[in-house]
């Protein structure tokens, strides 16, 4: 075995395997004296490992030495491979396996070059240098046009910098996944585009006919831009009332952009929510 092999632990497994998977991704391979198959496939592995050294690290991890940890992981049949990202499982495989399919595993392990823009780009927005992480995340698109993680870090510096067109151009191809947390962003987005209104105009509006709808809506979406939640759900709310179906639904639409920058489990979340069933059914 390679001296840049390690063995590991039950005792030693979260300081080697999961803090270390979030410095650098590392493949834990399980397996036991007597089994054949794990023969077969260790100097494959360690051969894949010597040739992409400091891409990832692989690791052994003996299970009948070690059965904590080897049923942590539901090693019910080996060799079991088992590759962590940032203290996760990313990726796993039973048994022995070619050296191609070993490669293509450690390719979806690994950082890709798009992820490693992704990564740059937020050093330097961390930095304050936001031009020049537009330019790396631009670049990380190209690569891989469908990189949430690109698509979603753009997106947020393009809403801060009140680009919102921009960013929700950007966070469409995520959002339509039905990606949670690109719906929560494109919802928060849409809420700040309502927020650059006059609201104390469109407050006099709603107080002098509070059947203008289209005041109602555009005031209850800049006050949920604002953080005004429960007075923007109120408003929303009182307009889904009066014409749930005015605009196409567009007060139901602005009350579930709120839900989603709330999220689910908040109690105005879950209150409003129960409101607006029953208003609706």
């Amino acid at each position: 075995m390679s001296e840049q092999i390690k063995d590991v632990t039950d005792d030693d497994f979260a300081v080697q395997v999961l803090a270390r998977s979030r410095q650098i991704p590392v493949v834990v391979d399980l397996w036991a004296p007597w089994c054949g198959p794990c023969r077969q496939l260790a100097p494959i592995l360690e051969k894949v490992a010597a040739a992409r050294a400091g891409e990832f690290e692989l690791v052994k991890l003996n299970v009948d030495e070690n059965p904590k940890v080897a049923a942590q992981l539901g090693a019910r049949s080996i060799p079991l491979v088992v590759g962590f990202r940032d203290g996760q499982v990313a990726a796993h495989f039973v048994g022995a396996q070619p050296e191609s399919a070993i490669r293509q595993f450690i390719d979806q392990l690994v950082p890709s070059e798009a992820d490693r823009l992704v990564s740059e780009a937020e050093s330097e927005r961390d930095a304050g240098r936001e031009v020049a992480a537009e330019r790396l995340l631009q670049q990380a698109i190209e690569l891989d046009k469908h990189h949430e993680g690109a698509r979603m870090t753009l997106a947020r510096l393009l809403g801060d910098a009140d680009r919102i067109d921009e960013a929700l151009e950007v966070l469409a191809a995520v959002a339509s996944t039905g990606h949670d947390e690109a719906a929560a962003l494109q919802a928060e987005l849409q809420l700040k585009q309502s927020g650059n209104v006059d609201t104390e105009a469109l407050r006099a509006r709603v107080a002098a006919d509070p059947d203008d709808l289209d005041a109602a809506i555009a005031l209850g979406r800049a006050l949920g831009a604002s953080g005004q939640h429960q007075q923007a759900l109120d408003l929303l709310l009182g307009a889904v009332g009066k014409d749930a179906s005015y605009e196409d639904g567009a007060a139901k639409r602005a009350v579930l952009d709120i839900f989603s920058v709330l999220g689910g489990q908040n109690p105005l979340t879950r209150e409003y929510r129960q409101k607006l069933a029953r208003m609706l059914f």
